[in-house]
């Protein structure tokens, strides 16, 4: 809004000599930092209006495991509040709307995935929480086949249209380079297209898309399980998608550091401002012992944000390193199944890898406390960023 204002004004300004105080408005990383700032302003300072609310409404968790010595370590948590995602939801929506460049296209189906993933993860949130309230306590929560089908069915047209948003008619347009990791984009700085890049067309860069949007929603909601553990490692990988995303929509550096450059692709740097301010200021109330939790309605949204932000950049590869203990989470969720799945059919009685799944609980189980465990994660998230921001140089 502020920079749609500002283009509205431009000529004026210039004219009566008061475009140099509004100039700052012209850099994005200005803005992508007033986003984050913002962003956590306003989740500050709604948190404890919003918690009230959520109390009110007796919208608390209710989490349930299969493994007692878990319920009983859970049942402090009880009457915590929950879906307070809409706290991160609608600060990274009201800082990227005042922000960033609204007629940018990137920008414009950012917001349609965080409102999409927000939604399904509230209409998820909010069937779990009144199911007792309902005849049987039937529905608890969308089916997982149901959600999948949203978050495929995001993906699908997210794809499709970011797909057209680049240059389709030029054969090598970066916007749908398969980044290999190691693999250099260019020559050398400055210089064409490297040889043998591979080009996704329309059908392969659309299961990308969605495979990134739905893999990361679902990796960050299986993560979010104990206290500012989801809200402190997205908030750092978020920092680090901020740089990639500057990166990618610079042609010097992208091109220097031999990277894909996307064309207008730096203005979703104000979403990922938006989005590591929100955690941060999300973190203040879900750090140990929380107050409020974010749900599905936050964790849906954030996930499903870094994966198409991932996709746009074409930094699939990059993404997933920042992203490793999202993916050790639901690794453990898919392995732990899969096998006692396996071994039920083989041995007659299901067997289980973990002590429990996701491993943050079977680390849990293993005699960690809560807290070390979340601290302990949030540096392993740090320390995956800072090789991931590296890789990017080695090509």
């Amino acid at each position: 809004m502020l920079y749609a204002l500002l283009d509205i004004l431009r000529s004026w300004l210039e004219d009566v000599d008061l475009y140099r105080w509004f100039m700052v408005l012209d850099r994005v990383t200005f803005r992508a930092f007033a986003a984050g700032l913002l962003s956590l302003a306003i989740v500050l300072v709604f948190g404890k209006p919003v918690v009230r609310w959520l109390t009110a409404k007796k919208i608390g968790d209710a989490a349930r495991f299969d493994v007692a010595a878990l319920d009983r370590a859970m049942a402090s948590k009880a009457n915590t509040p929950t879906m307070g995602g809409l706290l991160i939801a609608g600060a990274i929506a009201a800082s990227t709307l005042l922000f960033a460049d609204l007629s940018n296209r990137y920008i414009q189906m950012a917001l349609v995935v965080l409102v999409w993933m927000a939604a399904v993860g509230g209409a998820d949130d909010w069937l779990k929480l009144t199911a007792s309230t309902r005849a049987g306590g039937s529905r608890q929560g969308l089916f997982a086949w149901e959600k999948l089908a949203f978050q495929l069915g995001l993906g699908l047209l997210i794809g499709w249209f970011t797909f057209s948003h680049g240059d389709t008619d030029a054969p090598r347009d970066m916007a749908h380079v398969l980044n290999i990791p190691f693999q250099k984009t260019y020559e050398a700085a400055g210089q064409g297209p490297a040889e043998g890049l591979i080009y996704l067309n329309r059908a392969a860069f659309v299961v990308i898309t969605m495979l990134m949007i739905a893999g990361m929603s679902n990796a960050v909601n299986v993560t979010d399980g104990m206290d500012g553990l989801a809200s402190g490692v997205t908030s750092a990988v978020a920092m680090g998608l901020f740089v990639l995303c500057i990166i990618a929509g610079w042609q010097v550096a992208s091109q220097y550091l031999l990277v894909p450059y996307v064309p207008m692709s730096d203005e979703l740097a104000v979403v990922a401002g938006a989005m590591a301010g929100a955690c941060l200021g999300f973190l203040w109330w879900n750090s140990a012992p929380a107050i409020v939790f974010m749900g599905d309605t936050g964790s849906l949204c954030l996930g499903g944000l870094l994966g198409y932000m991932a996709v746009v950049i074409r930094q699939e590869a990059v993404i997933l390193i920042m992203a490793g203990v999202f993916l050790l989470e639901i690794g453990s969720v898919a392995l732990q199944v899969g096998y006692f799945k396996y071994s039920a059919r083989r041995y007659g009685q299901g067997r289980r890898i973990f002590r429990c799944a996701p491993f943050h609980w079977h680390l849990h189980m293993s005699g960690w406390a809560e807290q070390k465990i979340v601290a302990r994660l949030w540096i392993v998230t740090v320390v995956l960023c800072a090789l991931a921001l590296a890789t990017i140089k080695l090509r």
